[in-house]
C-alpha cells in the first residue's frame, strides 16, 4: 500500500483521504462543515478530542483544494442513498410493519 502523508493527510490505496492517525475520511469533516456549518471547535468537540485543530483544519484545507472532486463523490453518496431508501420503502418487511399499525 502506497502512503502519502501531507500535513495530517494520508491518501489510501483508492485515492480517498484520511485524516493521519485516525480512522476518519476529510470527506467526513467536509460534510460536517457543508451540512451543519460546525466550527472547527465544534467539530473537534464532536469527536471527543480525537482530532487535533490542526488534523481539523489540514482536512478542511484538501476539502477546499480538491472541492471538485469531493462534491462529485458526496452528490454520488446522497444518489445512492436516495436509490437505497426508495428501494427499501417497498421491502417486504416494511410493508409487513405497515399492514401491523407500526410505521404510518
Amino acid at each position: 500500500m502506497s502512503v502519502i502523508s501531507i500535513n495530517h493527510i494520508w491518501l489510501d490505496e483508492r485515492n480517498i483521504a484520511w485524516i493521519d492517525k485516525t480512522n476518519i475520511k476529510v470527506i467526513e469533516i467536509a460534510l460536517e462543515r457543508l451540512a451543519h456549518g460546525s466550527s472547527v471547535e465544534e467539530i473537534a468537540e464532536q469527536h471527543h478530542g480525537l482530532l487535533s485543530l490542526a488534523q481539523i483544519h489540514a482536512a478542511l484545507a484538501w476539502y477546499y483544494d480538491h472541492e471538485l472532486d469531493l462534491n462529485v463523490e458526496i452528490e454520488r453518496q446522497l444518489e445512492t442513498f436516495d436509490q437505497l431508501r426508495n428501494a427499501s420503502l417497498a421491502s417486504p418487511g416494511r410493508l409487513r410493519l405497515k399492514q401491523m399499525g407500526r410505521l404510518p
